[in-house]
């Protein structure tokens, strides 16, 4: 490896492997140099970094991977992470006046950017619940944080993001929880560049293996749920019922009625160009 495999991914529990594997040090003592890098701003931001050659992996929601592939062509999907699907809370100000699921039709939606899984699962629930799409607004907050402040502030009304990240937020009674929404696709995937991809393939097979090493581990150890609670700031039970929930991937085989599924409903929603499903085009193996 010429230089270090830059590698980005959401500070989120799902990616708690790749922060124990950098704090062990086992990447550097298999010999590879990995920067690990958290990014708040989330799938839009890292796919537009692995365009403009700032990232050569990132550990991204799968809609949001297939959306970019589609659009520029850029990389490829070269694992699953997390084979689970994601399941997505649908939340508003808890002090606010919206209540019902029906309220927030035609309302503001908070998104981390413009092809971010925020953006994309909007679209996919409107079309879902027989609602327009093509007038939908859409408030860019960035992160979580931003969320909150827009949500508190009545610059945007509804927020979308993973249900166990938002846990905290509605027990303490900041938002309100109307429902939730799971997609039919695995949660997560690895996208990498083609570029880094024809140079270091054998490099990040085994840096992907050194996180699947970890992941499979961390289910097993007694503290595990506890840990997931110190390190993001979530009640212990809301851990453990994420980590019987979640599934990280082991192994390299192309979920392929998932990604078609994934380019099925973008397709629908006009989020790309419909066409026939290329599985060539999104997904590449590692030898």
């Amino acid at each position: 490896m010429s230089r270090p495999l830059r590698v980005g991914g959401v500070p989120e529990h799902f990616n708690l492997p790749w922060r124990l594997a950098v704090e062990d040090g086992a990447f550097a003592a298999a010999g590879l140099d990995v920067e690990w890098t958290e990014i708040g701003a989330g799938t839009g931001e890292m796919t537009r970094r692995l365009r403009e050659d700032e990232l050569d992996l990132a550990v991204v929601l799968t809609e949001g991977a297939v959306a970019d592939i589609l659009r520029h062509d850029a990389s490829w999907i070269v694992k699953v992470f997390v084979s689970s699907p994601l399941t997505w809370g649908i939340h508003v100000a808890a002090d606010g006046p919206l209540r019902r699921l029906a309220d927030m039709r035609g309302k503001r939606v908070a998104i981390s950017r413009h092809g971010s899984g925020s953006h994309l699962i909007a679209i996919v629930d409107a079309a879902a619940r027989g609602w327009p799409t093509d007038d939908m607004s859409f408030v860019v907050i960035d992160d979580l944080d931003g969320a909150r402040r827009a949500l508190a502030a009545g610059q945007a009304d509804v927020f979308l993001w993973e249900k166990h990240m938002t846990q905290p937020l509605v027990d303490s009674g900041e938002f309100r929880r109307l429902g939730v929404r799971e997609v039919p696709w695995p949660a997560f995937v690895v996208a990498a560049r083609r570029e880094v991809l024809a140079r270091d393939t054998g490099d990040i097979r085994k840096a992907l293996d050194i996180v699947a090493r970890y992941a499979r581990n961390f289910r097993r150890r007694a503290g595990a749920a506890q840990q997931v609670a110190e390190t993001y700031g979530i009640r212990p039970d809301s851990a453990r019922a994420w980590l019987s929930e979640v599934r990280w991937s082991t192994g390299y085989r192309c979920p392929v009625a998932g990604l078609r599924r994934a380019s099925t409903a973008l397709a629908a929603q006009g989020v790309v160009d419909p066409g026939p499903f290329d599985q060539a085009g999104l997904w590449a193996t590692l030898r």
